[in-house]
């Protein structure tokens, strides 16, 4: 039965000296069959500390070759793979340790130090930590897991339902939820993802998507079909249109405020983006004035819209607006059709089994190849969420139009998208909870023209408390990922409530938000 790597092998018969995966910062260049000599060696390496099958191995890396090359071994030995993401603190590592019961971490030197080193003692099951950069007390150096190793090694025999990552995503609750994410999951995404893009062995594909959340799956597809994938760690203009220009990009990442970035850049940005056909962009709502502006200045750059989750590894199972149909935007407002094997229908939000007509909003479903398998460790959620026949429940809002377009208005859940960032209150409220000050607390988005959506915190002090909005957001910069951080304070005297006690974070976004009408 099939590993999902082993398309790295049938790969090398192909485009063996041909550059597979480029990192200008570092200087790192790797043929497909370089890459495929790495992958063998640090499979091997892992499988020496005891990794096997079904074991689970979190990567905390970035973004960076190594990060591509640890999924790829841990998926080509039948482990699974956990990323995190690297602006994760302390706590949050501990809980993703402990709950994913990894036994191997593959980290960086200053994350070791600063992080890890600290929440090692409190991760029982964690037996082994790779540390890329210089050697530290109780860490297995990156280059001696590999040094040694074999070059050569057959996958491991998997089937399309075997588990080969769990992908956390942000719990209403509080806690993340780790989508179960399986090889055949991937197979369907990288193959939904060719297609969305067009793409083809000729493409050089050049990304800053983080190598932890899925949208990474865009350039393992670039890796899949023999393309070239050139990575920066962070979008940073100059930057990226420098690159563009050097490796005469066809494709390259986008975000709304990238699409922001490019359209108020200074005249003559165009030449350095000559050789891009298109610019992939996701993850939040591109508003209608912002796409059409980049439509004018660069009509020779098609704008692909996709709409996807985590659970559905981006468009794995769902909807976008594909290279060469820029019709089905619909006037720069929808996400497009069903890609591959998708399905998409709207339900009634209180009774999924409901399905509605075209035009009337509800909750949208997806059902196809690409859907994880559930919830890790979590049964409830996985039963309210993924349904017996298959569909998966987003707990996103919108509506399909007569010809099956699907537009997305809003968000079941009080989710916060920040520059494609998605950011859960209660996770926030949790932790300013437990500032001594802090009576009661609720998060809501502020608008922002730039990044969407900012996170803002509405705060309750206890009796005869004061307390600074600099406090506060220091409080918070200790305990969460910089991205989590609240933007703005405000202080309240009571927090806007139905029945006493459910917080109604509507109210505060339509008081506070500044939204455009």
């Amino acid at each position: 039965m099939p590993n999902f790597t082993s398309f790295l092998d049938s790969n090398v018969y192909y485009y063996g000296t041909k550059i597979a995966l480029v990192n200008p910062a570092t200087g790192e260049i790797y043929t497909y069959r370089d890459l495929l000599d790495k992958v063998n060696r640090v499979a091997n390496g892992l499988k020496k500390l005891g990794v096997s099958k079904g074991d689970r191995v979190c990567v905390y890396t970035g973004s960076r070759c190594e990060t591509l090359i640890s999924y790829f071994a841990i998926w080509r030995i039948g482990a699974v793979a956990v990323p995190a993401n690297p602006a994760f603190k302390a706590e949050e590592m501990e809980y993703i340790l402990n709950d994913s019961e990894a036994n191997t971490l593959i980290t960086l030197e200053r994350a070791y130090k600063e992080v890890i080193s600290q929440v090692r003692s409190r991760t029982p099951g964690l037996k082994n930590v790779v540390v890329i950069g210089e050697r530290v007390e109780g860490g297995i150096s990156w280059s001696d897991l590999i040094s040694a190793e074999e070059p050569k090694l057959r996958p491991e025999n998997c089937s399309l339902d075997d588990l080969c990552q769990i992908q956390y995503t942000s719990g209403t609750t509080g806690f993340p939820k780790g989508a179960m994410l399986t090889h055949g999951n991937w197979m369907a995404a990288v193959e939904a993802e060719r297609w969305t893009l067009k793409l083809s062995d000729e493409d050089i594909y050049l990304t800053f998507f983080p190598h932890f959340h899925v949208g990474v799956s865009w350039g393992i597809t670039t890796l899949r079909y023999g393309a070239t994938l050139v990575i920066m760690e962070r979008f940073e203009l100059n930057s990226f249109l420098k690159l563009a220009r050097e490796y005469r990009a066809t494709i390259v990442s986008g975000m709304p405020p990238v699409l922001y970035a490019l359209i108020t850049a200074p005249p003559g940005t165009e030449e350095y983006l000559k050789s891009v056909r298109c610019i992939l962009t996701g993850g939040a709502p591109t508003p209608q004035e912002i796409w059409d502006k980049f439509v004018k200045r660069y009509p020779q750059i098609e704008v692909v819209n996709a709409y996807g989750l985590s659970e559905t590894i981006v468009v794995g199972t769902a909807t976008a607006v594909p290279a060469g149909f820029s019709h089905l935007s619909k006037g720069y407002l929808s996400v497009g059709a069903p890609v591959a094997y998708c399905e998409v229908k709207i339900v009634d939000e209180n009774d999924p089994t409901k399905e509605l007509p075209p035009g009337q909003v509800g909750e949208i479903a997806l059902r196809g190849p690409g859907v994880a398998k559930g919830y890790w460790k979590k049964p409830k959620e996985t039963q309210e969420s993924f349904l017996p026949d298959g569909w998966f429940l987003t707990g996103d809002v919108g509506y399909l139009d007569d010809e099956g377009i699907l537009f997305v208005t809003g968000r079941k859940k009080d989710m916060i998208i920040m520059s494609g960032w998605k950011i859960y209150p209660a996770e926030v409220e949790n932790v300013l909870l437990k500032h001594p000050k802090v009576a009661e607390a609720a998060i809501f988005p502020r608008y922002d023209e730039k990044r969407g959506e900012i996170p803002v915190a509405a705060v309750v002090l206890k009796s005869g408390e004061k307390a600074t909005e600099e406090e506060i957001i220091k409080f918070c910069e200790e305990r969460l990922a910089g991205y989590k951080v609240p933007r703005a304070v405000i202080f309240l005297d009571s927090l806007p409530k139905m029945g006493g006690w459910k917080v109604l974070h509507r109210v505060l976004r339509e008081k506070y938000g500044g939204f455009p009408k």
